[in-house]
């Protein structure tokens, strides 16, 4: 899926844009980044060895030779007279390549993490790729419709057919020691195997053609076999999960551009721990004469909660003049209005979301992202895709984090005060779990430790509920250094970008304008926001 992806992404970059056809306007030298671009991204995607991506080490050591003429090239290009825009370009090349450097020196998640080798994923990230590392070749489920059609069972053969060679060479090359990381994983293979038993409940009343069945039980046996070699394997995996503190700290400020070290960002999320309940206390000291907020207990009541969550959203961004309001916006969130949930069966999110979804609804400013990424090409090809190695996450989960809280400020609940305390909890749930996370990196906790930090300060207990969430957030953080500290890490970065930002109209004597605001942090696309900073402010970053 992934290869495909990649191909119609390389024909997009031929598309006539300011950025593609060079010309007096451009610097000198910028073709030659988007060259070495579209080289770099070819380089990345691996070769195949018997139908499945090569993550051999061996594959891996011949190509350092081709990765050096790459950086080489890069550093080779003089950007110090470039207008900014094509500067920032060229920094999100390098932290794509300062990303591949990292993952084939420490990260290594082909030999170090079982779950590198998912393949079949039933749901569409919110943000632009999946959270995580993931491999090359994933059977993106949800992009199918059944009955299939003769195209699509060509296609869904094709991906099936991956997972059994992919699972044998994973055989030989997961060499790592780490614990958690392999002990975790396994859950991750056991959903393929749910997921894969699904397709074939999808199909099974369909008139398939053989081949897809049988390459169906191929996958199937190809899974149920790994997963009985990851347990045979699991008794001998003794060591340390976490990559340090030094590593992190090198990775996020040189792959994510988060200009903070392990140290700060504790301080920071601990710092936005504390605020987050004391703000809830006080909250619930203003609101104590109120009526306490009641749930949606039966779907009909649900459905109501939710269509009016949506209007009185949409209303407040329209009538506050928020953001400029587009016609793709709308239809984006109502595909993700949630689903009612037995009281006894809510997760820490649905909890909330039964209560009032609108503090949900304005972190899916996520969908709105992609609404745009979809709909308006970013100019610059280097842009238009998903970033590499979750590059975007400072910006797309801070922002989405972010905005509950500046809605809020902003008057989204002056008919709904007790939803605001529902903001302070998401504050705290983000801070708490993320603050784990760092530890468990640190080596100073287990996965299982950063766990009960995140249970015991998220109010209220409703994390503790919740077994299935704590581990699958906990497992995705270990497995992608820097994301589950990125929604308070991104949300205090954008709130800094606020501050310059506005200071910059205050001195020339202009309104600040939050919908300006909004347009022109998004327009910049789905990079870090360090790189967003520099572009709308123009203050090049240290």
């Amino acid at each position: 899926m992934k290869k495909v992806l990649f191909i119609i992404y390389l024909l997009l970059i031929g598309v006539t844009s300011m950025y593609t056809q060079i010309n007096d306007r451009h610097p000198h030298e910028y073709q030659a980044l988007v060259d070495l671009f579209r080289d770099w991204r070819e380089f990345e995607e691996p070769p195949t060895l018997n139908g499945a991506p090569d993550y051999t080490a061996n594959r891996f050591d011949s190509d350092q030779q081709n990765f050096n003429v790459l950086i080489d090239r890069l550093n080779r290009i003089k950007i110090d007279d470039w207008p900014v825009p094509y500067q920032v370009d060229w920094h999100i090349v390098r932290a794509e390549i300062n990303g591949y450097d990292f993952n084939y020196r420490i990260l290594q998640p082909w030999v170090r993490d079982p779950a590198y080798y998912q393949t079949v994923w039933e749901y569409k990230s919110d943000v632009p790729a999946h959270e995580g590392p993931t491999n090359h070749a994933t059977l993106e489920l949800w992009t199918y419709q059944f009955p299939l059609s003769s195209n699509e069972e060509m296609r869904l053969t094709s991906d099936l057919n991956v997972i059994p060679p992919l699972l044998i060479q994973a055989r030989k090359n997961l060499t790592g020691n780490a614990r958690e990381l392999w002990i975790a994983g396994i859950e991750n293979i056991r959903k393929q195997r749910l997921s894969l038993d699904k397709i074939g409940r999808m199909i099974q009343d369909s008139k398939t053609q053989p081949v897809v069945g049988t390459a169906l039980e191929n996958a199937q046996k190809a899974t149920e076999d790994f997963i009985t070699w990851l347990k045979k394997q699991a008794p001998n995996k003794t060591g340390p999960s976490g990559i340090g503190k030094d590593n992190y700290t090198w990775y996020q400020q040189n792959v994510h551009l988060v200009p903070l070290t392990w140290e700060e960002e504790v301080q920071l999320l601990q710092r936005e721990l504390d605020r987050a309940w004391t703000s809830l206390k006080l909250e619930e000291q203003r609101n104590k004469s109120l009526a306490p907020m009641v749930a949606a207990n039966t779907p009909k009541e649900f459905a109501q909660l939710t269509e009016r969550g949506v209007q009185r959203f949409m209303r407040f961004l329209r009538e506050k003049e928020i953001m400029h309001i587009k016609a793709n916006m709308e239809p984006a969130l109502r595909e993700h209005m949630g689903e009612f949930v037995p009281e006894d069966q809510r997760n820490f999110f649905e909890i909330g979301m039964h209560y009032d979804p609108v503090p949900l609804y304005s972190h899916f400013y996520h969908w709105f992202d992609l609404a745009q990424m979809r709909d308006e090409p970013h100019e610059s090809p280097i842009r238009r895709g998903p970033l590499l190695y979750n590059i975007f996450d400072n910006k797309n989960e801070g922002i989405a984090t972010g905005v509950e809280e500046m809605f809020m400020h902003a008057g989204l609940y002056e008919d709904s005060p007790r939803s605001r305390e529902i903001v302070w909890i998401l504050l705290a749930q983000r801070a708490a779990r993320g603050l784990g996370s760092l530890y468990a990196h640190a080596n100073e906790m287990t996965m299982e430790d950063a766990g009960k930090v995140h249970v015991k300060w998220t109010p209220r207990g409703w994390m503790k509920r919740e077994p299935h969430l704590l581990k699958f957030e906990q497992h995705l953080y270990l497995r992608q250094p820097g994301y589950g500290t990125c929604y308070i890490t991104g949300k205090y970065l954008i709130e800094q970008l606020v501050t310059e930002y506005a200071e910059q109209l205050e001195e020339e004597d202009k309104p600040f304008s939050m919908k300006d605001f909004f347009q022109a942090f998004n327009d910049a696309g789905n990079i870090p926001v360090k790189l967003v900073r520099w572009q709308m402010t123009g203050n090049k970053p240290e």
